[in-house]
């Protein structure tokens, strides 16, 4: 099954197609698992496929503002055995990435003859005489083992507060962001302390007045990020996992890198951060002290979760809502070694997703007796 197959028809719906690996997802996690399953000997379309949601390559990049380009966005590593520069000119920096990113996916697809099979959405996964059954918008399928890289972008997480309903103003999540311009001669509250927010608030705060918000003092990092740096954040977000905790975020523990552009920011008084507000009234936002700020918009710049529901009737969490995690790179369910989880936790970056996807593959076709 390959990318240019037509969806099936309704006469299809019930099939139900056997395979021995099935990869969810077909971003950066999704397609590198897939090439290491090609490169460990296995059938492509026969032994494994992948099920992909999007009608076309690119994964969750071409979903993402067009504001955000190659230039500003955080490194895209290149996948394994194809660099970015083979099929994207590299130089243009102002290149979108909701563009760039995608081409260079398709490119990649195309090369490896990669079997995604698409557009697909994953309803439901299900335990099947022995084997995983994978319900889908379309047809069935059935595996031996899932290798999951669905990501956190279809999953946003939007905090709950008092009188939110109330609010005459626009609400957004980050995933719903476009541009500066469309706010506008409006007021707008920023929530949230991460990337994604330094971004959205560099960009608004030059055509609007806004307030940033936080729950907790954000930690800038000023100087070089080295290596080593990376390699210990990644292993305390590995600790958390492989004990069954919620993964958390490695800019948590890494800081927010001071770039050029955020340090601009603070030198015109963008970067002035306000604690977490209280409750939401119909024109604004109230703190516990009783002060007040009117706004028009909220961008609720807070994160996503990772999108797993679909393997809920699995029974793969902890009481605490996290997932014991073991195997090389902790890729592997404890409770259930058929399932590997790839761009969750410490594999949740693009480099990270890359030694992921080839732990998995080889861990999963170890243990099926593929190999």
């Amino acid at each position: 099954m390959s990318e240019q197959e037509p969806a099936p028809s309704a006469a299809q719906a019930s099939a139900v197609f056997r395979a021995d690996i099935v990869v969810i997802g077909a971003g950066q996690a999704g397609l590198s698992s897939a090439y290491h399953l090609g490169r460990l000997g296995l059938a492509a379309g026969r032994q494994f496929v992948v099920l992909d949601r999007n009608p076309t390559p690119g994964g969750a990049w071409q979903h993402r503002w067009p504001s955000l380009t190659l230039s500003t966005v955080n490194r895209v590593h290149d996948l394994p055995g194809m660099q970015f520069s083979e099929a994207v000119d590299t130089s243009a920096g102002e290149a979108r990435a909701s563009e760039a990113v995608p081409q260079y996916f398709a490119s990649y697809e195309r090369r490896y003859r990669l079997p995604i099979y698409r557009p697909v959405t994953v309803k439901v996964v299900c335990e099947r005489f022995g084997r995983l059954r994978i319900e889908t918008d379309h047809e069935a399928f059935s595996a031996r083992g899932i290798i999951n890289a669905t990501g956190t972008w279809e999953t946003p997480n939007v905090p709950v507060y008092p009188g939110s309903e109330l609010f005459k103003g626009r609400q957004l999540h980050t995933r719903d962001y476009r541009t500066a311009e469309e706010f506008a001669g409006k007021h707008v509250v920023i929530v949230g302390g991460g990337i994604s927010a330094l971004q959205h608030l560099d960009e608004i705060s030059k055509v609007v007045d806004t307030t940033w918000v936080t729950r907790s003092e954000p930690r800038f990092r000023e100087g070089s990020f080295t290596p080593e740096d990376g390699r210990a954040a990644v292993a305390l977000v590995e600790d958390r996992v492989r004990r069954g905790l919620i993964p958390g975020s490695v800019v948590s523990v890494t800081g927010i890198p001071l770039t050029p552009a955020l340090q601009a920011a603070r030198d015109r008084g963008a970067l002035k951060r306000l604690p977490m507000f209280s409750e939401i009234t119909e024109d604004g936002v109230r703190w516990p002290d009783g002060s007040e700020q009117k706004a028009d918009v909220i961008l609720w710049a807070t994160g996503f979760r990772s999108s797993l529901d679909h393997l809920g009737p699995l029974g793969l969490r902890e009481d605490n809502g996290g997932i014991v995690m073991t195997g090389r790179l902790a890729t592997q369910v404890k409770k259930d070694p058929r399932i590997h989880l790839v761009g969750y936790g410490p594999s949740a970056s693009t480099i990270g997703a890359n030694r992921a996807g080839s732990a998995a593959a080889r861990e999963l076709a170890t243990f099926l007796g593929l190999i």
